[in-house]
């Protein structure tokens, strides 16, 4: 039986020097720091480059945060950061991606299904990546730090550096965008 360390622990630990919690926080939070750099991003080398960012900073500047239980949201801002600083310099617009589950599209299980399911499926997916391509990237941003990171409102305005409402505002604006989109995929 595996006992879970609190974030504000390894947060802790980390500010204090500790090797083994910032391992156990980088074992954390890697693949969710990575899969919002490459969403934003759209290139894994990039990305990858990111997260390295990111744990780097973390190790740095850890002590310096005042709630350490809030170092999820912290780590998703900083590589928001990171990554706006990477499009910055590349003078590139986000593209902003669902998360690449490889070759079984999303919401397929393991079993067999019948290939027309499958296409549909397929396509569905095509279309709704296309359309998040489509939205502005601060409605693009905020629809998936909440529909894939699972973000709060408040998580949410930390990460893009804006209110709450105007993260709610972006959020009910993509929803409403991409629901008038995929109504033909009902």
């Amino acid at each position: 039986m595996s006992v879970e360390i609190a974030d504000a622990a390894l947060a802790g630990g980390v500010a204090r020097g500790d090797l083994a919690a910032f391992e156990v926080l980088v074992r954390r939070y890697s693949k969710r720091v990575f899969g919002l750099a490459y969403r934003v991003l759209g290139d894994r080398a990039e990305a990858e480059d990111v997260t390295q960012e990111v744990f780097a900073t973390a190790w740095r500047r850890l002590d310096s945060l005042t709630e350490p239980a809030a170092v999820r949201t912290w780590l998703f801002r900083v590589a928001y950061r990171q990554c706006l600083g990477v499009l910055r310099r590349s003078r590139t617009e986000p593209v902003g991606e669902l998360p690449d589950r490889g070759a079984t599209p999303v919401g397929l299980g393991q079993a067999p299904r019948d290939p027309s399911t499958v296409a549909e499926t397929v396509a569905a997916v095509a279309a709704l990546r296309a359309a998040l391509r489509d939205l502005p990237g601060p409605q693009r941003a905020v629809w998936l730090l909440a529909e894939v990171d699972g973000l709060s409102y408040a998580e949410m305005a930390v990460v893009v550096g804006a209110t709450e409402e105007s993260v709610r505002g972006r959020l009910a604006r993509a929803r409403v965008r991409l629901a008038e989109v995929m109504k033909v995929w009902r």
